[in-house]
């Protein structure tokens, strides 16, 4: 009898942190959207990429898909848009063999390649950033909605594109001020937003200080994903990511650790679990360069679903007609959002479908 006394209140100790958890308030972290990788892009033009296929076909493979306007995309539920920008603080950089007048307007430009593969739904950020903000105040109860940025320095004159303008820290403040000239603070949650009191950004989000997902409806959140010298340039002398609009993409360990880019789907899961329930937000992907999709695999995708990662990301939020079998992604019984399969294994109410 004793020891099974001593058993019962041992089970009644390590459930508690868990009915705790599921009792609690919904946060931001507390959820799983699914999101577009390369949002922007357009079907290159087929006389280019005819040559491309003759030159390198798995490279044309690879660039073969297209998505529809960012609106529409957000329609559909995605929650997670991925925007390529390139620096171009005079204008008219990028704008080579284009007749588009924004091309010649300055501010960074929204293009994966410039020069090769060039089609974009919106080719100025602000432009894009417009179309967002009023998607939004129009669906002011969405859950939030993640932007993640890669910044171009890809030196493409050698392949017959542009080279790319390379930021420095002035062009990294440049991207902040743009972003802020299009959003007003009370659209945004920031780094600033999660740290709150903390001494660091980590140290907040080990706390799980994301804001409650009741106070985040209707807001956008930025992620730098980028290699460790460009988060660094971005950081600056922070301690972690004081004033900046962006969370960074970074190790568990960094004092701005918060969020993280894990695309190594099916090696990372593992991980991309420990990280979810630990209280950083990840980002994975779904499929890329099309194999899932002219194959049908789902694996990668139904991976990704369970490994908890709060941003699915995927270039097929619809079939593509060209590839058999109807290959996409969504949620388990659809809707918009879910609870996350790690955080809140029984369930919850978000209340968009």
């Amino acid at each position: 009898m004793i020891r099974l006394a001593r058993a019962l209140a041992l089970a009644t100790l390590l459930a508690a942190p868990a009915a705790a958890r599921d009792a609690a308030p919904l946060r931001l972290n507390d959820v799983q959207v699914i999101g577009t990788h390369n949002s922007y892009k357009r079907a290159m033009p087929a006389a280019t990429m005819a040559r491309l296929r003759a030159a390198d076909p798995k490279l044309a493979d690879a660039l073969d898909y297209a998505h529809r306007d960012l609106s529409e995309q957000l329609d559909k539920g995605a929650r997670q848009l991925e925007i390529d920008v390139n620096y171009d603080p005079q204008g008219g950089h990028y704008a080579r063999g284009s007749d588009d007048p924004a091309l010649r307007r300055p501010g960074y430009k929204v293009l994966h390649i410039p020069g090769i593969d060039n089609s974009s739904s919106c080719v100025v950020l602000t432009d894009c950033l417009t179309i967002i903000r009023r998607w939004s105040d129009a669906h002011p109860r969405h859950v939030p909605i993640m932007l993640m940025f890669n910044v171009k320095d890809e030196q493409n004159a050698a392949r017959g594109g542009i080279d790319s303008v390379v930021p420095d820290a002035a062009g990294y403040d440049a991207l902040d001020a743009e972003i802020r000239a299009v959003l007003s603070p009370a659209k945004l949650i920031t780094p600033d937003d999660v740290q709150g009191r903390y001494p660091t950004l980590r140290e907040a989000v080990l706390a799980n200080n994301w804001p409650r997902l009741e106070q985040a409806r209707g807001k956008i959140l930025f992620a730098l994903d980028e290699t460790p010298a460009k988060v660094a340039l971005y950081r600056g002398a922070r301690r972690s990511l004081e004033g900046r609009v962006f969370f960074i993409n970074t190790d568990e360990d960094s004092p701005a650790a918060a969020y993280l880019t894990l695309n190594e789907t099916m090696a990372e899961a593992a991980r991309i679990r420990r990280d979810v329930a630990a209280g950083y937000l990840v980002r994975t992907r779904a499929d890329a360069e099309t194999r899932e999709a002219r194959s049908n695999d789902p694996r990668r995708r139904d991976t990704a679903l369970a490994s908890g990662a709060h941003y699915v990301s995927t270039d097929y939020l619809w079939p593509d007609p060209r590839f058999p079998g109807g290959y996409h992604v969504a949620l388990p019984g659809g809707g918009v959002a879910r609870c996350n399969p790690v955080r809140r294994p029984k369930g919850c109410a978000i209340g968009e479908r």
